[in-house]
């Protein structure tokens, strides 16, 4: 059992919670996420690795409410427990991989999103642990939607936030602050990480792209079972097909079929438009691990 030390309710249908988890948190790195699951019958959830504590042996998550399951999930409170969490899952973000010199040289942009904020706050706290200062852009549609702002203001070495209404901040999209960004301060970025709604990141990378920046974006909110096995997570990039799961969740996003992957996920949701995926998707369906076969 992985108990819960804290529960706490950020909006009205956006919840967080620290869970002890000293096995995933052993080896976890910014970008990965972990699989949780309420009880014997209760659904498989990814969800990205919104912080963690090594000495503590805790990760927190960050989700909204959706469905059946993540209902359940907003009812539990500390004491509570999970039956099952599985991770460090994905891979990484692959700017960790990069020397922190270099690092330190690069102009980098972060963009998060309604609860797409929560994944990028472990890659700006990472960056601000090893001496990098980075750009950060928060939105939602509203001022009661906005999480982290605190927590993101003392790992950023700027911090935009804006609100589509207009209630809090800038006045506008993501997208309309990127586009300030560059054309009225004269800013100037070698690297953007987008992530959010799948809308949110199409138009945040069509952005990015007229400036010649190149964007990662996260496919996490497109993830079901989590190890490439239930094929729910297909995308193409590069027009190669891909599992979020197992081949990312990061992608380079000036690459990614964004259309597809909304067009996909509308038709997924469905027993017959499953059933029509799996015909027409033919061998590309299923089996994203590489070794499962899928269900052949």
């Amino acid at each position: 059992m992985y108990k819960i030390v804290k529960a706490q309710q950020l909006s009205e249908k956006i919840f967080l919670m620290v869970v002890e988890a000293k096995w995933v948190v052993r080896t976890c790195l910014p970008g990965q996420f972990l699989i949780a699951k309420l009880d014997e019958y209760g659904e498989r959830i990814p969800f990205t690795i919104c912080d963690y504590d090594r000495e503590a042996g805790t990760v927190t998550i960050v989700f909204q409410v959706v469905g059946a399951s993540t209902y359940k999930m907003s009812k539990l409170k500390a004491g509570d427990s999970f039956m099952d969490i599985t991770g460090p899952l994905g891979r990484p973000s692959d700017l960790l991989e990069k020397d922190i010199e270099e690092l330190k040289n690069m102009k980098i942009l972060f963009v998060g999103g309604g609860v797409g904020v929560a994944p990028v706050y472990p890659q700006v706290k990472w960056m601000h642990e090893h001496g990098v200062d980075v750009d950060v852009i928060i939105g939602a549609k509203n001022k009661d939607l906005i999480m982290y702002e605190e927590e993101m203001r003392e790992v950023a070495g700027n911090l935009y936030v804006c609100t589509d209404d207009g209630s809090y901040g800038f006045h506008g999209m993501v997208t309309a602050v990127i586009d300030d960004l560059v054309q009225n301060q004269g800013k100037k970025y070698d690297r953007c990480v987008a992530i959010g709604p799948v809308i949110m990141m199409k138009f945040a990378c069509l952005t990015t792209k007229k400036y010649g920046i190149p964007t990662v974006v996260s496919m996490n909110p497109i993830m079901v079972d989590g190890t490439g096995m239930c094929g729910a997570c297909r995308l193409v990039v590069d027009g190669k097909v891909k599992f979020a799961c197992v081949d990312g969740p990061e992608f380079d996003g000036h690459k990614v079929d964004f259309d597809l992957a909304m067009e996909r996920q509308r038709t997924y949701k469905t027993e017959e438009g499953r059933a029509m995926l799996k015909a027409t998707e033919g061998d590309t369906h299923r089996g994203g691990c590489g070794n499962c076969g899928g269900d052949k």
